[in-house]
């Protein structure tokens, strides 16, 4: 028999990021990924193995990508502050250009993380980690409060999911017109976001 013609794994995971958010790990089905690809299954166990496999490495390659993006504001030439408003603009990029991240992410915490392997564990960890070497520079230099830095990266990433993840609902509520919230942006969001988390971060300085 001739093996499959050859296609990108990156068209694969395309078509798989949009499957597993829309139905979970549990409900998602990959020869819906195959169609979604249009791609033969053989080719998606050709590259991956495995649905567990294929999912691993959509999330395995999301965490690379939002890690190296706060690891480059970590490591530039910046203030620890400007280097907080930085990041929290990225994560929020990062969310809108991946837009199945907050609803496969938050489908694993429902879930208690039961299909995160150690790999990817560790590969998840490189993006709080890059969160926590700002704070922690901002700590040394005497910009910031002491705060336990893991604190500090929950505090900043989870009302980003939270907001860009409830688009639709908030879409919903303004047009049974119970809120008008049609003027809330994103990009008004995270600038509120920033101000918030140097306000929270900030020293306090007044002392008699």
């Amino acid at each position: 028999m001739a093996r499959p013609a050859r296609v990108s794994p990156d068209v694969i995971l395309a078509a798989a990021a949009l499957e597993f958010a829309e139905r979970g790990f549990g409900g998602a089905r990959v020869d819906r990924i195959a169609r979604r690809a249009k791609v033969n299954k053989a080719m998606i166990y050709y590259h991956f193995k495995s649905k567990q496999r294929l999912y691993r490495a959509l999330l395995r390659r999301m965490f690379s990508l939002a890690a190296e993006r706060l690891q480059a504001i970590a490591e530039a030439e910046a203030t620890p502050a400007d280097k907080v408003d930085r990041a929290i603009a990225s994560m929020a990029a990062f969310i809108q250009e991946h837009t199945y991240f907050p609803a496969i992410m938050l489908r694993e915490v429902a879930e208690g993380g039961a299909h995160l392997d150690r790999e990817t564990l560790q590969t998840l960890a490189r993006v709080p980690r890059a969160i926590a070497a700002i704070v922690q520079q901002g700590v040394a230099a005497g910009d910031f409060r002491p705060v336990d830095p893991v604190f500090a990266y929950f505090s900043m990433l989870a009302p980003i999911v939270f907001y860009l993840a409830g688009a639709p609902i908030r879409r919903e509520i303004s047009h049974l017109h119970v809120i008008d919230m049609r003027a809330l942006s994103p990009a008004a969001f995270v600038h509120q976001a920033q101000e918030s988390v140097r306000r929270s971060l900030a020293r306090d300085v007044r002392r008699s």
